[in-house]
């Protein structure tokens, strides 16, 4: 089982990315997925997530600027990056839950992926 993120870079400030992050060697439509990411110096911290059935949670300082999604035929869910700030910028990493739930917290995620790197400049 493997979870491939893709899709971070250097954007300025105010600009917009989309992560991709694909799963391979079984199918997650019954998984809950999400995004975290991590800062230098930091814990990795929660930043979206989206249940098996579509529903979707943020953390309070992305909300409204970023958008989870997911495609099940494509095994993949996306996180699209709006109005991007200094402040966004880690390395983000996908992340899929058995459960099937909304989890905002690390522990309980069962499969994770290598990260992609953000970096917005301002």
């Amino acid at each position: 089982v493997q979870l491939q993120a893709s899709g971070g870079g250097l954007v300025q400030a105010g600009g917009s990315l989309r992560l991709s992050c694909v799963a391979s060697g079984r199918t997650f439509s019954r998984y809950s997925l999400g995004w975290f990411r991590q800062a230098p110096g930091k814990e990795r911290e929660f930043v979206a997530a989206i249940s098996w059935v579509g529903g979707t949670y943020y953390e309070h300082s992305v909300k409204g600027r970023f958008t989870i999604s997911r495609d099940n035929a494509k095994n993949t869910v996306y996180l699209q990056m709006n109005s991007l700030k200094p402040e966004d910028t880690a390395v983000y990493y996908c992340a899929a839950d058995h459960s099937g739930v909304i989890v905002t917290t690390v522990r309980p995620y069962d499969y994770w992926g290598q990260g992609t790197q953000v970096t917005v400049s301002s």
